[in-house]
């Protein structure tokens, strides 16, 4: 998996209850675009996160 700073991110919800979760990538601390990353969600909280199989990558347009 590969990012970069200023991608939005999707983690779906794991039940029928749970809401998906949204946000932008801050800081990408693997190499080459590699996890962990960063993650500014949409409400406001930050974490550290180790994409797993419910995380996904929307690439914005670089410049």
């Amino acid at each position: 998996m590969e990012a970069q700073l200023g991608d939005r991110i999707v983690i779906r919800g794991r039940t029928v209850e749970s809401a998906d979760r949204h946000g932008e990538i801050i800081e990408v601390r693997g190499t080459a675009g590699g996890p962990p990353y960063v993650i500014r969600f949409d409400n406001g909280s930050e974490a550290v996160v180790q994409p797993g199989p419910d995380f996904t990558v929307e690439h914005r347009e670089h410049v």
